[in-house]
C-alpha cells in the first residue's frame, strides 16, 4: 500500500479520501494547496474545496491524475476507481454494482459489521428469522427453523442466516446454546444501504405477490385501494401510513406472546402525472 496517500480501503466517500489526501500531502508539504491540488487534477481551486466538501461531484476525467497523484495501483487503483463511480452512481441498480464491486476488492481488510449490514437486506429471510427467534426456542434445530418459515428455505439458508444475525449482534448465542435476541439497530444514512433496502422491499413485495397461491385467506389480507386526491394533502397521507406503522409495531411488541411472523407492505405511489385535483375520492379492491 502506498505511504503517500490513506489508506483507500477505509473509506465509502471519496470526498472524505480527497479530503484526508490533501491533509496528509499539507501537512507533509507546507507547499501543497487548493491551488496546487487542483493544478494537478485540473480543476479549479475553489471547484475542489466543493468537492472535498461534498457540494460537487469530481470528474471522472480526474481520475488518472488522482491514481498518479496517490501512486496507486492493481487492487488500490481499481478500489478508487469504483469508489468514485459509486459516489458518482445515481440509480439502485449502479449504486449496488459499484458497492459490490468494492467489497469484492476490499477483500480480507473489509469491516465485518458493514458489509453483514449489506448482506443483511439481500434475503428477506434474515429479517423473517430475527423476529422469529424473538420467541421461538430455537435451540439448533435448523432444519425445523428453516422449515418453519414461509416459504421454507434451506437448512444451509437458515444456518447462514443465523450466523450473520450473530455477528451483527443481532442475536446472541447463549452458554445453553440457546439464542437470544438483542435490542442491536442496523446503522443508517449510507449511500449503499438505500440500494440495499430497494432490494429487500423487492423481494418482500414478490413474497406479497406469491402469497395469493401461498396462503389461505384467512391468514392473509391483500388488498388495494385506488383513490384521487389533492397534491397538496401527500405528506398528511403520508404522516398517517407512518403512524398506522408506528402504531403496528407497538402492537406487535405489547400485544401479547406471539406465535408467527408477520410483513406488511404498504405502498402508496402515484398513477398518474402529478399534478392539481379534487377533494379525496376512492375506489377499493
Amino acid at each position: 500500500m502506498s505511504d503517500k496517500a490513506p489508506n483507500v480501503f477505509d473509506y465509502l466517500n471519496y470526498h472524505a479520501f480527497l479530503k484526508d489526501l490533501y491533509e496528509l500531502r499539507k501537512a507533509r508539504n507546507t507547499y501543497f494547496s487548493y491551488r496546487y491540488l487542483g493544478k494537478l487534477l485540473s480543476l479549479d481551486a475553489g471547484f475542489l474545496v466543493k468537492v472535498m466538501q461534498g457540494k460537487l461531484a469530481l470528474p471522472e476525467k480526474c481520475l488518472p491524475a488522482l491514481l498518479k497523484l496517490c501512486a496507486f495501483e492493481g487492487r488500490e487503483a481499481d478500489y478508487l476507481r469504483e469508489l468514485l463511480l459509486y459516489g458518482r452512481a445515481k440509480t439502485v441498480k449502479s449504486i449496488k454494482l459499484h458497492f459490490e464491486n468494492m467489497i469484492a476488492l476490499r477483500g480480507l481488510g473489509s469491516r465485518k459489521i458493514e458489509l453483514g449490514q449489506y448482506a443483511f437486506y439481500q434475503k428477506w429471510y434474515h429479517s423473517a428469522i430475527h423476529c422469529l427467534l424473538m420467541f421461538h426456542d430455537f435451540g439448533g434445530d435448523y432444519k425445523a427453523l428453516a422449515a418453519r418459515l414461509s416459504p421454507p428455505i434451506t437448512v444451509k439458508e437458515a444456518k447462514d442466516s443465523v450466523q450473520l444475525l450473530i455477528e451483527l449482534g443481532f442475536v446472541k448465542l447463549q452458554e445453553d446454546g440457546r439464542h437470544q435476541v438483542t435490542d442491536v439497530r442496523l446503522t443508517s444514512g449510507e449511500k449503499w444501504q438505500s440500494a440495499a433496502v430497494r432490494n429487500f422491499q423487492e423481494e418482500c413485495w414478490k413474497l406479497a405477490g406469491e402469497s395469493w397461491g401461498r396462503h389461505p385467506k384467512e391468514i392473509r389480507d391483500l388488498s388495494t385501494v385506488t383513490i384521487t386526491m389533492c397534491s397538496k394533502n401527500l405528506e398528511e397521507i403520508r404522516q398517517r401510513i407512518k403512524e398506522l406503522r408506528q402504531s403496528l409495531l407497538h402492537m406487535g411488541s405489547e400485544g401479547g406472546d406471539p406465535d408467527s411472523v408477520y410483513q406488511v407492505n404498504i405502498q402508496l405511489f402515484p398513477m398518474t402525472q402529478v399534478g392539481k385535483g379534487e377533494e379525496t375520492q376512492a375506489g377499493a379492491a
